[in-house]
């Protein structure tokens, strides 16, 4: 009995302390107070491009290098949005995984051509430590994101 009462004990404290330091504000804050679903951005991005929104939703993957960008799971199934900061302006700890955040910024869309697609994925490869096959990447891309400036994670 004692033992189950020092294991439970134990995983209480670790639940405890990972989460803990995580929730607060960063950045400058939210100023709006209107939620735009990611799927109606998503579903229409080129209409948002250049507007302030504020998006919600769980984080799905931090930057383990920087904390400089997040992934936002839609209010849709399988849909996300990344969300990328001014490295050193704001941190998402990696520890956010997990959590909701309201995230405020600018719609962004970035037009790549090939090499600078090839280049991008195998950047992303190297954080994540995975590999990248670059005959994958079949020409030019446009993709959307947001430019945080300032969030709120409980």
């Amino acid at each position: 009995m004692r033992t189950i009462l020092i294991t439970f004990s134990l995983l209480i404290c670790f639940v405890i302390t990972s989460h803990a330091g995580v929730e607060g504000v960063y950045g400058k804050g939210i100023t709006l107070s209107e939620v735009t679903p990611i799927s109606k951005i998503n579903d229409h991005p080129e209409k948002y491009v250049g507007q302030r929104v504020l998006v919600e939703g769980m984080i799905l993957e931090v930057c383990t290098s920087r904390g400089c960008w997040i992934y936002l799971s839609s209010d849709r199934p399988y849909e996300k949005m990344r969300v990328k900061v001014t490295d050193g302006e704001i941190v998402f700890p990696v520890a956010a995984s997990g959590h909701t955040a309201r995230v405020e910024g600018v719609v962004q869309e970035m037009r790549r051509s090939k090499q600078d697609v090839i280049d991008w994925k195998k950047h992303l490869a190297e954080e994540k430590g995975t590999t990248f096959d670059p005959s994958t990447v079949t020409g030019p891309e446009i993709t959307y994101r947001l430019r945080g400036l300032g969030a709120i994670i409980n």
